[in-house]
């Protein structure tokens, strides 16, 4: 099996894949959502580190986000499964209506 030898910060895994940060951390908040060890959490000095992702997890968080537009509700019903805060839910969903 292949060694991963590199991973992309969340950040720029949501500007590759053109998805809105807020709700890439959200589901990066459980670990469940992304296929096991395709996300990694790096030390970087501070207290909340950084999230990356591999290119599997990647691959895996894409998916992941076209099955919960699937769902009744899509991605409001997700954010309110997930326990989001009302602000955070709707500055994703202002974002998800202009896709």
């Amino acid at each position: 099996m292949a060694r991963v030898t590199q991973v992309l910060s969340i950040g720029e895994v949501a500007r590759r894949i053109d998805e809105n940060l807020e709700l890439i951390e959200v589901i990066s908040a459980n670990s469940d959502n992304i296929d096991y060890g395709e996300m990694i959490w790096v030390d970087d000095g501070t207290e909340s580190g950084i999230t990356t992702f591999t290119a599997r997890g990647i691959e895996s968080l894409q998916e992941f986000l076209a099955d919960i537009r699937t769902w009744e509700g899509g991605v409001r019903e997700f954010l309110l499964d997930a326990r989001c805060e009302p602000d955070v839910i709707e500055r994703i969903m202002a974002d998800e209506e202009g896709r």
